[in-house]
């Protein structure tokens, strides 16, 4: 069994879009797969398909109901703020012991490929303590780094990686999600990207083209 961590360097950047792309290619291949989504902030009951965790479940080609949610995403919170202070609001917490507990559990199935995705960029609090790099560390899975291709993304990559080494996050690969509109080249992001990360695999994904760079990730991860 293969298993791996999506995270990034902020909200919004493509995790999910990714993990999908990811589930749907290795089910073209025949894989048993699997995914989740453990904290998910900015949920809507009322529109739970369009969801992280109901583009998922789709992407798993599995329904969008409670219990499935339930299953792969059990701390869901309505306000679309950093897990921290999306609890808060409805006067919940996360508990991080269970969160890990959690995590471990959903790789420990009997799949070919799982995938645990994370909520927010990789330092969101969690709560008073944690954060995701914390989550991520504790968990014993290595990580795929989400990052964009927008100006300022070399930063925001760069300072991301460093932090999760300081913990001793494993990271698989950069995944580079181009940017729609963006001042910068993509080629140009992943060349200097790829000059700083010490012979790390950096993944280019075009938005025109996505499916090259989908395949190129789907083979490092096995």
């Amino acid at each position: 069994m293969e298993a791996q961590f999506i995270t990034g360097t902020g909200t919004d950047i493509g995790k999910t879009w990714l993990a999908c792309a990811l589930l749907r290619h290795w089910r073209a291949e025949g894989r048993c797969v699997a995914a989740c989504k453990p904290v998910l902030s900015g949920f809507d009951a009322r529109h739970a398909e369009a969801s992280d965790a109901g583009r998922l479940l789709a992407a798993l080609g599995r329904e969008v109901s409670t219990a499935e949610l339930d299953a792969i995403a059990p701390w869901r919170f309505a306000a679309p703020l950093s897990p921290d202070m999306a609890a808060a609001r409805e006067g919940r917490s996360i508990d991080f012991e269970q969160l890990v507990a959690f995590t471990r559990h959903c790789v420990s199935a009997d799949f070919q490929h799982t995938l645990v995705e994370g909520v927010g960029g990789v330092m969101a609090p969690l709560d008073d303590r944690h954060t995701v790099r914390d989550w991520i560390a504790a968990s014993g899975l290595p990580c795929v780094l989400v990052a964009g291709s927008y100006l300022g993304s070399l930063s925001h990559t760069l300072t991301a990686l460093e932090s999760l080494q300081r913990v001793g996050a494993g990271v698989t690969a950069i995944v580079v999600n181009e940017t729609p509109d963006s001042s910068v080249a993509l080629d140009a992001t992943l060349a200097s990207l790829s000059r700083h990360v010490a012979g790390l695999p950096v993944v280019a994904i075009a938005r025109l083209q996505p499916d090259a760079g989908i395949s190129r990730l789907a083979a490092l991860l096995g």
